[in-house]
């Protein structure tokens, strides 16, 4: 297995009834599923890099607060301007802030029901015109509709509790 993408890399699929009511499950449902990857970790655990070279529990659990604000971000000035250019930001930069080593996990968990809850609201309002909806991106330069937005957010929650949950069970912890 490729620890770096422990359920594979994001792959866009067209859109579905069902896949939709999927993602959407996938986004309501983070918060609980990264409160019980990280359930009864000691300081040492939290501590410790999900792969050589990679972050630390901590870090992720923080990362993935500060990359759903700004998918939430995103969203809103996509719902709301037509075809903005939406900021990308350096991860390993943020990740080498103070809050990531300094602040408990907590506060981002909080952040993270809280984030949840407003993606949830405004992607389940989502109409089938607005799924078509468009975003410049920044860094990338490429343009990408809402509902490929949904569907990268709700495996991007998954993939990082899914680096948790692998070191868990390769630590037997």
């Amino acid at each position: 297995m490729d620890l770096r993408y422990p359920i594979g890399k994001y792959e866009p699929a067209p859109y579905s009834d069902a896949l939709r009511a999927e993602r959407l499950a996938d986004i309501q449902f983070l918060p609980g599923l990264l409160e019980k990857a990280i359930e009864n970790l000691d300081e040492a655990q939290l501590n410790t890099p999900y792969r050589d070279g990679g972050w630390t529990v901590k870090q992720v659990v923080h990362h993935v607060s500060d990359s759903h604000l700004n998918a939430l971000s995103r969203l809103k000035f996509t719902l709301t301007e037509e075809n903005p250019t939406v900021m990308g930001y350096d991860e390993e930069a943020w990740a080498k802030t103070a809050e990531y080593t300094q602040l408990p996990i907590n506060i981002s968990l909080t952040m993270i029901h809280t984030i949840h809850a407003k993606l949830h609201c405004l992607f389940s309002n989502v109409t089938a015109e607005e799924w078509k909806r468009t975003y410049i991106h920044s860094q990338s330069k490429k343009q990408f509709d809402l509902w490929f937005l949904l569907g990268m957010y709700a495996w991007h929650g998954k993939h990082h509790a899914a680096h948790i949950t692998a070191l868990r069970e390769r630590m037997g912890w």
